[in-house]
């Protein structure tokens, strides 16, 4: 029993590890929901303690709560957001669908260490004086907000910024080397390596457009409404000056939502913002997958890039070499796809005036953001910035591609153009010398009808009028 300490909530007694900052309802959840061992991400709990120590400073602004109390819960709700005592917040994502237990989490740990500041001269109370005008109906759909709203401007758009820059810097350098196009996995038109990177670089552009343009629905809070919406035991005031003061503290533009009701029994902001990353993961596994092929071999596949070593690529194939950053970004793309179906599911399960899925909602939406964010990050840096080509492979490959003859159809017709690629490829000569026997072109035209550099410009070559 040395180790334990007694606490009581309305159920009653229960024991509490004695250095746990956290009481009885964290206690009891802890008790309840042995499921996964996985906890809320670092930034949800700093988003609990920006919250809670805002709510204390206009609390005590509005003469609702004792000032000395107040800089307390103020000191001891930025501890918990600086991340001084996440160890305390212990509680497994799948449990109450409000995440009441987190809340009050959060209450228990922040109204203890708020007792120690005042050096027990008065009792802070997690419910009355930590949690005052505000319940966990919206304190928690704001924390979400709140939270992908931080992860997504601190850590996914700067990595996506990043990747996007470096894309186009590659493409600018790679501008002048002409490739064989491929559609359906077979040999097209040429193409430059700068336009395939270019357009892989208008993917993420477009991405980053999609996220930003969500962003101002992420930053209404639903603060203020507590328990239904109507903001019954709440101050007039105390939502929008809350709010206020979070913006205070981030430097981001939140406001109060226009609805409380809406903000309140919907999470569908949430499910927009996953959309989006689920728009974005599917882009980022093309590009990735696209990279994979491009580097496959080194002998026996496409062979056209080389990506930089970083680790052995098998525990038995001495010298074997995989491309593990593209597989790391399709896997955490995967994942990021994965979760926009429980985002959803999530918010489908909303009844009346409250969704009971937040946790779920919480845990999935910020995983995709975390893994999109440290993974485009890598792919920037490993794989974007150190791919270099394999010009003789790709000017090999180049000269014997059949679908250069396309060039020649405006001039010659589609079907002897086809007789020319037939030829071409059973005898396994090229283009350029079976369509010099084939047709009356000379050889002048013929190269420049045939040149790849010129075909990737588009537009229709003719050959000079012989008059």
């Amino acid at each position: 029993m040395s180790d334990y300490r007694a606490e009581k909530d309305s159920m009653g007694e229960v024991r509490v590890p004695k250095d746990a900052l956290w009481g009885a309802q964290t206690q009891r959840a802890i008790d309840n929901f042995p499921v996964s061992g996985i906890r809320f991400p670092r930034t949800f709990f700093r988003a609990l303690g920006l919250i809670k120590g805002a709510a204390a400073s206009v609390n005590s602004a509005l003469g609702l709560l004792d000032k000395k109390v107040a800089d307390a819960i103020e000191q001891a709700s930025k501890e918990v957001a600086e991340g001084k005592w996440d160890e305390h917040f212990p509680l497994d994502i799948f449990q109450t669908g409000s995440a009441t237990s987190t809340n009050m989490n959060a209450n228990e740990v922040i109204s203890t260490r708020a007792t120690q500041i005042l050096e027990g001269k008065k009792k802070v109370h997690p419910n009355d004086h930590v949690n005052m005008c505000q319940s966990s109906n919206d304190v928690i759909p704001t924390a979400i907000h709140l939270s992908a709203y931080l992860d997504t401007h601190e850590k996914l758009l700067p990595s996506l910024r990043r990747l996007e820059k470096t894309l186009k810097n590659r493409a600018s350098e790679l501008k002048d080397v002409v490739k064989t196009g491929r559609t359906h996995l077979m040999d097209a038109m040429p193409i430059t390596m700068g336009q395939e990177l270019g357009g892989w670089a208008q993917q993420i552009t477009d991405g980053i457009s999609r996220i930003e343009a969500a962003l101002p629905r992420l930053g209404r809070l639903a603060l203020g409404g507590t328990a239904v919406g109507t903001g019954i035991n709440a101050h007039p005031e105390f939502g929008g000056k809350a709010i206020s003061k979070i913006s205070s503290l981030t430097g981001l533009p939140f406001s109060e939502a226009e609805d409380h009701f809406a903000a309140q029994s919907s999470m569908d902001t949430a499910v927009e913002l996953s959309g989006q990353l689920k728009t974005l993961a599917s882009a980022l596994m093309k590009i990735a997958n696209d990279i994979r092929w491009l580097s496959s071999g080194p002998v026996a596949g496409l062979s056209e890039i080389t990506l930089p070593a970083l680790q052995p690529g098998s525990s038995i194939m001495p010298g074997k070499v995989n491309p593990v950053i593209c597989e790391t970004m399709m896997m955490a793309s995967g994942q990021a796809i994965a979760n926009d179906m429980a985002v959803t599911v999530g918010n489908e399960r909303g009844n009346f005036q409250l969704n009971v899925m937040l946790p779920l909602i919480t845990h999935n939406l910020l995983e995709s953001i975390n893994v999109l964010s440290s993974a485009t990050s890598l792919f920037a840096e490993k794989v974007i910035a150190g791919l270099t080509p394999n010009t003789w492979r790709i000017n090999d490959l180049l000269e014997r591609n059949l679908m250069l003859v396309t060039s020649l159809t405006p001039v010659i017709g589609y079907d002897k153009a086809a007789e020319i690629a037939k030829k071409a490829y059973d005898e396994c000569r090229p283009i350029k010398a079976v369509a010099a026997e084939l047709t009356d072109i000379s050889p002048g035209e013929l190269e420049k009808l045939l040149d790849p550099r010129r075909l990737t410009e588009g537009g229709i070559i003719k050959p000079k009028d012989p008059s």
